[in-house]
């Protein structure tokens, strides 16, 4: 069954971009098939770091994002959709009046709606919003961000993350990565491998020896996550 991962959060700065960009490095090392959207049209990270496998999308027009799931069903892949900041209603709109849940159920696909978190309150009351609005019809994974928070106790404790729980929702972490790293692969402007093996500083900033480790490390603690989930 092929599967739509809405990579999500609504708010900015909660970290979806990262979690795309450790998904879509996820499905190449481990050669699956997959291809991606980049619903930032400003400074879509997807874009920039993958582009070989990713496309604009404008989910506030139904003709764009219908390619999404038409992606899915033609190429039989795996999909991944990198929402950008208060896109929410765009992409709620496209999907109650397409009837993507019902159309998905009927194709075959398995539509996966993921809602990284910061420790805020505004990550709960988002989460709270996503599962009142779409039941119990598409799947949930809840991401807790620890590069954006250690403390998720506001989270666990709450009537949302209950609630998301009694769907099914997977609950899974995000590693944190060293800061400056972070910001050296940025600054590399490539893929997350090529962050991490590139010794060639002729191709940009590489990364230092341990960095380049640090970020293998890291990539593997996420990767065993992601092994809960796609």
């Amino acid at each position: 069954m092929a599967k739509i991962h809405f990579i999500g959060g609504e708010k900015g700065g909660v970290g979806k971009s990262v979690l795309a960009r450790v998904l879509a490095q996820y499905y190449i090392d481990k050669s699956l098939n997959f291809r991606a959207f980049d619903a930032d049209l400003s400074h879509g990270a997807l874009m920039r770091y993958y582009s070989e496998f990713t496309q604009p999308v404008d989910v506030s027009e139904f003709e764009s994002a219908d390619a999404i799931a038409e992606t899915a069903l033609e190429q039989n892949c795996d999909v991944i959709v990198d929402l950008a900041a208060q896109s929410a209603r765009s992409v709620d709109r496209w999907m109650a009046e397409s009837g993507l849940l019902e159309f998905a159920n009927e194709a075959g696909l398995s539509v996966v709606l993921w809602h990284v978190c910061d420790e805020g309150s505004d990550s709960v009351r988002l989460l709270e919003r996503l599962v009142a609005h779409y039941g119990d019809q598409p799947s949930y994974v809840v991401v807790k961000n620890l590069g954006r928070g250690k403390d998720f106790d506001l989270l666990e404790e709450s009537e949302a993350m209950a609630k998301a729980r009694s769907f099914g929702a997977t609950v899974i972490e995000l590693p944190e990565l060293h800061t400056p790293a972070m910001r050296k692969i940025d600054r590399v402007g490539a893929s997350l491998w090529a962050a991490a093996n590139n010794k060639d500083e002729s191709m940009g900033p590489a990364l230092g020896l341990l960095e380049r480790q640090r970020v293998r490390v890291w990539l593997n603690k996420a990767y065993a996550e992601l092994e809960r989930v796609v």
